[in-house]
């Protein structure tokens, strides 16, 4: 089952910062990420979410070959890249993987601008390993699906560095 944890920082910088790590723990098979996504409040009070991945632009890029292969069978392979680049552009706006954009920006809302949250969705992780890992970045957590021992374990790792 995946946990949620969002989890406030006092900048973008930071945020960012802790999700690089988050990316390299899961290359060091730590963890299993199913999303991470930085969302900022501007002074003008607008949301802003920084997706790990552009499925708009994704899905322009497979739909182009797809077309391509389709329009060489019909011999008109420049037809098949701009049909399938447009489908697939379409296709890859409209799929919403990972954490919901409409939770996440209902969340944010109560940020003060400059701050971001970065929202973590976690399918496995090497609990005592990840949060020593991401102890020392602190931050304050703003919601999350975790069990109340494990959600207290997060909040012990993420107050050490705020005392430190």
């Amino acid at each position: 089952m995946s946990s949620l944890i969002a989890i406030i920082y006092p900048s973008e910088d930071k945020a960012e910062e802790v999700r690089k790590r988050l990316i390299e723990l899961q290359k060091e098979y730590l963890l299993t990420l199913g999303d991470a996504v930085i969302a900022t409040k501007t002074d003008a009070g607008k949301i802003k979410l920084n997706q790990l991945m552009n499925l708009t632009a994704a899905g322009a890029a497979s739909g182009s070959f797809w077309g391509l292969l389709v329009g060489v069978l019909f011999l008109n392979p420049l037809i098949g890249v701009a049909v399938g680049a447009a489908s697939g552009a379409i296709g890859g706006a409209l799929s919403d993987v990972g954490i919901n954009d409409d939770f996440m920006k209902e969340l944010a809302r109560g940020l003060q601008p400059g701050n971001a949250a970065l929202f973590v969705l976690v399918k496995e992780m090497t609990e005592d390993k990840v949060l020593k890992d991401i102890s020392p970045f602190g931050g304050t957590i703003l919601r999350t699906s975790l069990d109340e021992s494990k959600e207290q374990l997060l909040r012990e790792a993420l107050q050490k560095a705020s005392v430190a």
